[in-house]
């Protein structure tokens, strides 16, 4: 087969299309198939030397995919060879073949098409468990989502909407904020322009949001806290400003508020097989009515990921990026 290999961290030029040897089901495993992969903020870190995969997993970038089921491993149930799935992965996306766990796999939604379908494992996955199985949204209560125009964003915000959230978001620019009023955004926020604490506050009577899913880390620590509600729940699940911050612990008491911070990628098969079931149960109904829809920005050739990943380092797109598999 052939994978995007990194045979040296470095920028987006250290990805090289390579042939490598084929993967092997282990047990409770299936071969996949790749019709396509997508581009992920992880995949750049590992690209870069910052994000080794953990040991024993594939050593390609790759975060989720979608394809046909090739062969199945020993012990494996419920899946047949020929179905159409996407998958959460450890790694090995960005491949014509990977190896995925039987608990990882997800059939591709109904109205869905295949290539498309690689636009929804990892955001699906991140928003349910972290959302909804962790922060414990619910309904009337007010959802703040940095990048609301990002892959984890577009998916956030409609989900929050489907559950009868309301929904303020930071995006960089009218552009991109016109992109998340249209998938169902009540309070826009342009991060360059405006400070969103103080336009939370105005949007909501100063009451804050009851949880923030932020993708920032440090550089928004302090102002994260102020934007709360009491008994809000922060939840971090990136680190693009940084890793040490300050936290002021006494206000957070006074808003007897929660700080939850959350990675997917090195869970145990165990956890991650229970979040795709809790997304194949109370997302996929909602994909498969079109009340949420995977949001792609563009498709590029696999051979070109170093084009893909350009794109999402300029953070020049709304959704996600794909990378689709040559054909045979």
């Amino acid at each position: 087969m052939h994978a995007i290999t990194i045979p040296e961290p470095g920028g987006p030029e250290a990805l090289v299309w390579a042939e490598v040897p084929d993967p092997v089901p282990a047990e409770g495993e299936v071969l996949v198939e790749v019709v396509a992969s997508a581009v992920n903020r992880a995949d750049l870190l590992q690209r870069q030397g910052f994000y080794d995969p953990p040991p024993g997993s594939s050593p390609y970038p790759g975060l989720e995919c979608s394809g046909r089921i090739a062969a199945l491993g020993p012990g494996v149930s419920g899946w047949s060879v020929g179905d159409e799935v996407c998958a959460l992965l450890v790694g090995g996306g960005y491949a014509t073949k990977v190896a995925v766990p039987a608990g990882q796999l997800l059939p591709r939604p109904d109205g869905v098409d295949l290539v498309t379908a690689a636009a929804l494992p990892e955001v699906a996955c991140t928003v349910w468990s972290n959302i909804f199985m962790l922060a414990h949204l619910r309904p009337g209560e007010t959802l703040l989502v940095h990048g609301g125009a990002s892959g984890i964003g577009t998916m956030a915000i409609q989900l929050a909407k489907a559950v009868g959230a309301r929904v303020a978001v930071t995006a960089g620019g009218p552009e991109k904020l016109a992109r998340c009023a249209e998938l169902g955004a009540d309070i826009l926020i342009d991060y360059r322009e405006q400070d969103f604490v103080e336009e939370l506050h105005k949007a909501t009577d100063g009451a804050g949001a009851d949880v923030v899913l932020d993708i920032v880390g440090a550089k928004y620590l302090d102002r994260n806290i102020k934007a709360l509600a009491v008994n809000g729940r922060l939840v971090v699940i990136g680190l693009q400003g940084g890793v040490k911050g300050e936290l002021n612990l006494s206000a957070l008491m006074a808003k007897r508020a929660a700080i939850l911070a959350t990675t997917l990628r090195s869970r145990p098969p165990a956890e991650k097989a229970a979040v795709v079931a809790a997304v194949r149960e109370h997302v996929w109904p909602l994909v498969g009515a079109g009340t949420v829809m995977p949001v792609v920005d563009r498709t590029v050739d696999m051979t070109e990921a170093a084009e893909a990943h350009r794109a999402v380092e300029a953070s020049s797109h709304v959704g996600k990026v794909l990378l689709v598999a040559p054909e045979k």
